[in-house]
């Protein structure tokens, strides 16, 4: 009769110490099924918050949400990232920076839309910039890190909503204008992924439908 290694440890060891580690183990066990569940619920119920106010996380809920970012899809293990921190006065910082962008666009733009470009990192009690900075590799292309860089924009999304913190993934011309790029440190290689705007949540979110999987999904 084969016997399972559970079984020639329960013979080794008394009934008491045997049938105490088959309760951690299946207390184990569940608390695994549960927490799959929670990542499953969070994957699947993710949603952008686009109305932000403070308390932005703490520091633990930030760590937790830094942390997902390297679990993204890497290969090569590249970590082809950097992130900035942008809280409290910096904000008003970059709004300047989304400001010099903007009227080098159009220098004729009205007072009240400057002043709405100024305010738009106000959006959010804390804002991460995600840096794409692709690395030399003869099988990792650039577009490919790129990508990578934008995994781990994604899994900091679902950190944070996992936690019941509201966030938004924003891109738009600031990401790519060379004044928002220079000011921000970006090397010549380095291209900003998305401003992920953090926050508590300030409004009713979208309620979005569940998706028809056949129209996506087909079998070749």
């Amino acid at each position: 009769m084969k016997v399972s290694p559970f079984q020639r440890l329960h013979y080794a060891l008394p009934l008491e110490t045997t049938a105490t580690l088959k309760r951690n183990c299946d207390q184990m066990i569940a608390k695994m099924v549960v927490t799959s569940m929670k990542a499953l619920d969070a994957l699947h119920s993710r949603i952008s918050a686009p109305r932000l106010t403070d308390p932005p996380p703490d520091e633990e809920t930030l760590e937790n949400i830094y942390l997902a970012a390297f679990r993204a899809a890497d290969h090569g293990l590249l970590r082809p990232w950097r992130f900035l921190v942008i809280r409290g006065e910096s904000r008003a910082k970059l709004g300047e920076l989304f400001l010099q962008a903007s009227l080098e666009q159009d220098a004729d733009l009205p007072p009240e839309k400057q002043e709405s470009i100024r305010q738009k990192p106000s959006r959010a009690p804390l804002i991460l910039v995600t840096i794409s900075c692709p690395k030399e590799h003869p099988k990792v292309p650039d577009f490919e890190q790129n990508f990578s860089a934008a995994a781990a924009s994604q899994n900091m999304l679902v950190a944070a909503h996992a936690q019941g913190v509201g966030a938004m993934w924003r891109t738009g011309t600031m990401a790519y204008h060379p004044i928002v790029m220079n000011g921000l440190g970006l090397q010549d290689n380095e291209t900003i992924i998305g401003f992920l705007y953090i926050g508590t949540i300030n409004g009713p979110l979208k309620t979005l439908s569940k998706p028809d999987i056949d129209e996506y999904f087909k079998e070749w």
